[in-house]
C-alpha cells in the first residue's frame, strides 16, 4: 500500500484550512459543505498538500457518513458526497502526483471529543461497514480511520476494514494529551486494542497536541510488531482548562516540522498534520526530511 520511503509524509488538515479559506464549516456538516459550495477551494487545498511534497492525501470525508448528514437533514446524499469527495481528491492526485495515494477518511461516527456518544457495537459495524465500502466504490488507495476515541467504535471500524480492504488501512486514534501515554479520550487504554489491530498497515494517534504526540508514538512502537508502521499527525493547538482552544508553539511550521522530526526519532514511519495544520507546514516537514536524507548520504 505505502510508497516504498523511509519516511511517508501525508497531508495536514482539510476542515481547519477549508475554514481558514473562507468555507464555513460550521457543524454538522464541517468539511463536507465544500462538497456543496467549495469544491473549487477544497481542490485547490488537495493541491497545495501533494505540490508541498505529500505522498498521501485524505479525502473530504469526515463527515460524509449517513448519519452526520442526516443532522443537515441531507442523509440521502452521503453515497452522492462520498463519490463527490473521492473523485476531487483523485482528480487533483493524478494531476499533479502519481505516486501519491488517496486515502479514503473515516471518522467517528458521533462526536471526536465525546466517546460516550458512540452508538453500540452493532450499529457501527453496519455504519462504518457502508462508509469503508462506498469509499473503497468510489476508487480510493485505502482506508484511513481516524480520530478514534473509544474501543468499541474503533473495533468494528477496523473489522470492516481489514473485511474489506485487507492490507490497505490504517488507524489512528485521539489519545488524551495529558497523563499517561497511550489513554484513549474514553478513559480505556489504548494498549488493550493493539492485538487485535496486527492487521492494520498502521497504527498511530491523531488531534493529539504536537508536544504530547512524540511520547505517544514511543509507546505506539514499542508495543506494536514491527511490520505495523505507526502514524503520527497532531494539532497546533490543545485543550486549554475550560475547553478553549489554546495554540501550542506548534503553529510555527518550522516547530511543528521539529516536532515531527521527534516523532520520526520515536519509531513514526508516517507523518503529518491534523487540525489546524497548514501546506506549509508540511513542507517545512518536507524540506526537513530532505535535509536529513542529504545529510546522511
Amino acid at each position: 500500500m505505502w510508497p516504498s520511503k523511509p519516511i511517508i509524509l501525508m497531508d495536514g488538515a482539510t476542515g481547519t484550512e477549508l475554514g481558514r479559506r473562507g468555507v464555513d464549516i460550521s457543524l454538522p456538516l464541517w468539511s463536507a459543505r465544500a462538497l456543496i459550495d467549495g469544491q473549487t477551494i477544497l481542490a485547490e487545498i488537495h493541491r497545495d498538500y501533494l505540490e508541498a511534497g505529500a505522498d498521501a492525501i485524505t479525502t473530504a470525508t469526515f463527515r460524509t457518513h449517513r448519519r452526520s448528514l442526516e443532522k443537515a437533514g441531507m442523509g440521502g446524499r452521503a453515497e452522492e458526497l462520498t463519490k463527490r469527495a473521492v473523485a476531487i481528491a483523485v482528480e487533483m492526485r493524478d494531476r499533479y502526483n502519481r505516486k501519491a495515494l488517496v486515502l479514503g477518511s473515516v471518522a467517528p461516527l458521533e462526536d471526536c471529543y465525546k466517546p460516550e456518544l458512540a452508538p453500540a457495537a452493532d450499529v457501527c459495524d453496519d455504519e462504518h461497514g457502508e462508509m469503508i465500502g462506498r469509499l473503497l466504490a468510489a476508487g480510493v488507495d485505502g482506508v484511513a480511520i481516524e480520530t478514534q476515541n473509544n474501543r468499541r467504535e474503533s473495533l468494528a471500524a477496523a473489522k470492516q476494514a481489514q473485511d474489506q480492504a485487507p492490507g490497505r488501512w490504517m488507524i489512528s486514534f485521539c489519545t488524551k494529551s495529558d497523563g499517561p501515554p497511550g489513554t484513549l479520550l474514553s478513559g480505556e487504554p489504548l494498549t488493550d486494542l493493539l492485538p487485535m489491530l496486527a492487521s492494520a498497515t498502521a497504527v498511530g494517534v491523531n488531534c493529539v497536541a504536537a508536544p504530547a504526540t512524540e511520547a505517544q508514538v514511543k509507546l505506539l512502537r514499542l508495543l506494536l510488531e514491527p511490520s505495523v508502521l505507526v502514524s503520527a499527525y497532531a494539532n497546533v493547538s490543545k485543550a486549554g482548562p475550560s475547553g478553549e482552544w489554546v495554540n501550542t508553539d506548534a503553529v510555527d511550521p518550522e516547530i511543528y516540522a521539529q516536532y515531527a522530526a521527534r516523532w520520526v526519532n520515536a519509531g513514526a514511519t508516517i507523518i503529518g498534520g491534523c487540525c489546524g495544520t497548514r501546506p506549509d507546514m508540511i513542507r517545512a516537514i518536507a524540506k526537513r526530511l530532505g535535509q536529513q536524507a542529504a545529510a546522511a548520504r
